[in-house]
């Protein structure tokens, strides 16, 4: 059974990527066409590299391995937040700190001091300081809690990470490749498909488009760790959501697929996002 339908990639937008005039060469191998001066990616490809990533998480995962979810553009921070929560996985949805993964000692130190923080604001800590001390732990541990709450777990560097807009997220793609640490990403068209392990063609600055590849690898470890703990397979596809009719080149573009994948079905239409932050 297919992890994701052609369906619920035109849905949600994920064939659309940049405007022509902002693109990477490197990513020619993966556009379909140009319409209207907006490049179109090649969603068969990007079923075929949603197949492989997914195997990839769910196979690290399930040997015990984890993955570190990053996306800290608005269109991707909810998303990501979410569906890490939901596996029990890292994750920053806020500004990268540099070291995050090359200086991973600090930021453990780091961690150890919100956790300690935290526990004195629960047990009582705090009585008996002036006002102006307490003022400032709780705005330490504020601080701690925006750049670190959810890596507050995270007890060594990751398997892998997943990255929505490795431009956007530079710093954590170069911690990563220093590391030798694998990378599984949306690419969009103006993106290098050189730093990515495991890429997946797509449109990274939609919300609905990032928000579902985002849930597909989340749905990857959730098997992962379904595998691990010797449970049967559940469904964790993500699922469809209600669209519009598909415009008449969108159509083409779906029937064309259908003649090689019978199992997709007719799709809705998403307005493509042209502009990255």
């Amino acid at each position: 059974m297919a992890v994701v339908t052609m369906k619920q990639l035109l849905d949600s937008g994920t064939h659309f990527g940049h405007q022509t005039r902002r693109w990477n060469p490197k990513m020619k191998r993966f556009i379909f066409t140009d319409r209207n001066g907006i490049y179109i990616i090649d969603l068969q490809q990007t079923l075929t590299f949603i197949d492989q990533a997914y195997e990839f998480v769910k196979e690290t995962v399930a040997h015990g391995g984890s993955i570190l979810f990053v996306g800290t553009k608005k269109q991707a921070q909810e998303s990501v937040a979410a569906e890490a929560t939901r596996v029990g996985m890292p994750y920053v949805n806020q500004r990268w700190l540099g070291g995050m993964l090359t200086n991973f000692s600090t930021v453990h130190k780091r961690l150890q001091r919100l956790k300690e923080l935290e526990a004195m604001e629960q047990t009582g800590g705090f009585e008996g300081r002036t006002k102006k001390e307490i003022l400032m732990l709780t705005r330490e541990k504020n601080k701690l809690e925006r750049s670190l709450g959810g890596i507050r777990d995270m007890a060594k560097v990751p398997s892998a990470i997943w990255v929505v807009d490795t431009n956007k997220e530079h710093l954590a793609v170069a911690e990563a490749r220093k590391l030798n640490i694998p990378i599984i990403a949306i690419l969009d068209t103006n993106c290098d498909p050189d730093e990515v392990d495991y890429p997946i063609p797509g449109n990274d600055d939609a919300i609905r488009s990032a928000a579902l590849l985002t849930k597909v690898i989340a749905s990857a470890v959730a098997e992962g760790l379904q595998a691990r703990a010797g449970v049967g397979r559940g469904d964790g596809k993500p699922e469809a959501e209600a669209a519009e009719p598909l415009a008449e080149w969108e159509q083409e573009l779906l029937a064309s697929a259908t003649t090689t994948a019978p199992t997709d079905a007719a799709a809705g239409t998403s307005e493509p996002t042209t502009e990255s932050s």
